[in-house]
């Protein structure tokens, strides 16, 4: 819905939001477009927002303010000119553009502005200026009917003034002084224009798509909308043969939402839903359709079936009867535990949680309901068990509901319409296919046309004459005969053209790359000559090559430097206006064969020399000590060891050896 479009293009890109624990920021949201006025209230969450009201008036828009000052102009222009400008519409048209030129015009200046159409009708010419201050006499009316809605959604959320925390407004008559004076003067501050004011309500649409489809991530928010006007249900009641009639939805209520009402008939019955306030809607028929259930057969012991029927209010406000199912009651064996099957049925909208709320309607004879789970309690007390009565179970079944909305397609007119749509997507497509191939081949045209007297001049023999004339007889032909040809025409005659065209765009292509690539060719043969060079002055990087492998290089080298210079000789003598001698690639594929063959002998990496193993003494260790510890231990003086003390002399470290 509209309002909560707005509300979301402001919510989900605020960053200081309340915690949702904490108390929301209360928002009043003014739309006034071009053919309505719409007020709505949000309460804001971070991550979250919830609609608390709305009010409308579908007579109060900027078509209304250009309906007045058009007429305004119509009576002057018949009064001065003597023009009946109703009688032709193409000069009412050109009017009412001129009025809301005006009307904006009127909302930056407070001075007199001028209204000027050159040959408006039969020739004339006509003039006129109008005011701020007149504009707003004349709409005195319409001014009026500003506080209305805004008095309306004050008086449904109970709020004062002080509660609301900004008041945005939106929507291009907006704009106009009179109406943000009286806005803000109502609510007593100033008004917030944070929003772009032609453009929040579709970019809330376009967040609401985006979270509705599963092809987009959009950030978490969760959006409670309102129903909008009150609904209500009404049936032929079974007990007194007369007219029932229950509220189901009052205003503001939440949405989306399901509601189960509980019926007990013994017959297909009919439900017809419709607004109950009349007055408050747009178009007078408040009628939204009628709901057959059907299937619906009495129980087996004669009495009114019990029919549970699902009613709800959708995401996109649009109310339905979504289900219908008949409990059967089913007699079990004594003792039995009970077992309840009566289950709602979940719906996925969208992420969105669905509340549920029951609601029994005593539509038939039966007048009580009697729970099954009535023999589970257990009565604590000291009188004697009874016997046990016998369990109940029940089941449930699906009712089929034929239904018949107001304003509302049937299936087959729909699957119709879809089809259709299919189609014309298609034709789309093939038509966007059948110009872009029209626009490749005059844009071939232009582009080669230019380019031989430019670029292309010296890759062009005597054949740009011809080429020349060709490309002015497509060029006459796509705006004769050939305007309107089947995709494959323009494909067939782009073709043609490249025939031409593509050698000698190839010829400068070539010219353009080739010094790059000869470039590239002798930076490699210099390095590798370098490297073969370094090697017989025997430096030591280079030491560890094998020399017939180096002398293979050498000679590799050697060949494709000669090869390259033959090349370049031939191509420097060569016309520019024939195929070149060498191409790019032959020179690439060169370049790459020498790097495959040269590489890796010159990068070959020198072999690791391991450092000397140390030799260990056959008598084992020196001094007492290893042979790692006699390197490292400096010489030192024998010290005097004290007397007493144990000696231990070198030779009881010396290993035990065996004398024979």
């Amino acid at each position: 819905m509209k309002s909560s479009d707005v509300t979301l293009a402001y919510g989900i890109y605020k960053q200081d939001l309340p915690a949702p624990e904490e108390k929301p920021r209360t928002v009043v949201f003014v739309d006034l477009g071009h053919s309505g006025y719409q007020v709505s209230v949000c309460a804001f969450n971070k991550g979250k927002l919830k609609i608390l009201a709305t009010a409308f008036d579908s007579d109060l828009g900027g078509k209304d303010f250009d309906d007045i000052l058009a007429n305004h102009f119509c009576e002057e222009f018949a009064k001065k000119y003597k023009l009946d400008v109703r009688s032709k519409p193409r000069a009412l048209v050109r009017l009412y553009q001129e009025c809301e030129k005006l009307k904006k015009l009127m909302s930056a200046n407070s001075s007199d502005l001028p209204l000027n159409i050159e040959c408006f009708m039969n020739d004339i010419d006509v003039s006129s200026k109008l005011n701020r201050g007149q504009f707003e006499e004349m709409c005195a009316g319409l001014l009026a009917k500003v506080e209305g809605p805004l008095r309306s959604v004050m008086e449904q959320t109970k709020l004062k003034k002080e509660d609301i925390y900004a008041v945005e407004i939106v929507g291009g008559a907006s704009r106009i002084p009179a109406i943000k004076e009286r806005i803000g003067k109502f609510f007593g501050k100033e008004l917030s224009t944070t929003l772009n004011a032609d453009e929040a309500v579709a970019r809330g649409c376009a967040l609401q798509c985006a979270i509705l489809s599963p092809a987009f991530k959009v950030r978490e928010f969760s959006i409670t909308d309102v129903v909008p006007f009150s609904i209500s249900l009404k049936w032929n009641s079974a007990a007194d043969a007369g007219l029932s009639d229950c509220e189901v939805f009052p205003k503001n209520h939440a949405a989306p939402f399901s509601k189960v009402l509980t019926f007990y008939r013994s017959e297909p019955f009919t439900l017809e839903a419709y607004y109950n306030n009349a007055k408050e809607l747009p178009c007078p028929d408040a009628n939204i359709g009628q709901f057959l259930i059907q299937n619906v057969v009495p129980q087996a012991t004669g009495e009114s079936a019990k029919v549970k029927v699902k009613v709800r209010v959708n995401i996109h406000g649009v109310f339905s009867v979504s289900s219908a199912s008949l409990v059967e009651v089913v007699k079990a064996v004594d003792g039995e535990e009970p077992m309840e099957t009566d289950q709602i049925v979940k719906e996925d909208e969208s992420k969105i949680q669905e509340d549920q709320e029951d609601q029994k309607l005593q539509t038939g004879d039966k007048k009580t309901e009697t729970s099954t789970e009535d023999g589970k309690q257990e009565k604590k007390n000291d009188q004697p068990p009874q016997a046990k009565k016998a369990k109940v179970k029940t089941k449930t079944v699906d009712l089929p509901i034929q239904s018949k909305v107001q304003w509302q397609l049937s299936s087959q007119e729909l699957n119709t319409f879809l089809e259709n749509e299919g189609k014309m997507i298609m034709q789309d497509k093939l038509e966007k296919e059948r110009n872009d191939a029209k626009n490749n081949v005059e844009e071939y045209v232009y582009e080669m046309r230019d380019k031989l007297h430019g670029v292309l001049e010296k890759f062009v023999n005597e054949e740009r004459d011809a080429f020349s004339l060709k490309l002015e007889d497509t060029e006459n032909w796509l705006y004769e005969e050939g305007e309107d040809q089947q995709k494959q025409v323009y494909i067939d005659k782009l073709a043609e053209l490249k025939k031409i065209g593509q050698p000698i765009y190839s010829r400068y292509m070539e010219a353009e790359e080739r010094p790059k690539a000869f470039e590239e060719l002798g930076r490699r043969i210099q390095m590798y000559m370098k490297i073969v060079e370094a090697y017989k002055a025997k430096e030591e990087q280079y030491d560890h090559l094998d020399e017939m492998e180096v002398t293979q290089v050498d000679k590799q080298v050697n060949e494709a430097m000669i090869w390259m210079n033959s090349k370049l000789n031939q191509q420097n003598s060569h016309d520019l206006a024939l195929d070149p001698v060498v191409k790019v690639g032959e020179i690439q594929a060169k370049a790459k064969e020498l790097y495959s063959s040269c590489n890796p002998v010159v990068s070959k990496p020198k072999p690791k020399v391991e450092p000397p193993k140390e030799e260990k003494t056959e008598n084992g260790p020196v001094n007492g000590l290893s042979p790692e510890a006699a390197e490292t231990e400096p010489s030192s003086p024998t010290k005097a060891t004290p007397a007493g003390s144990k000696q231990e002399t070198t030779e009881s470290k010396l290993p035990e050896m065996d004398i024979d």
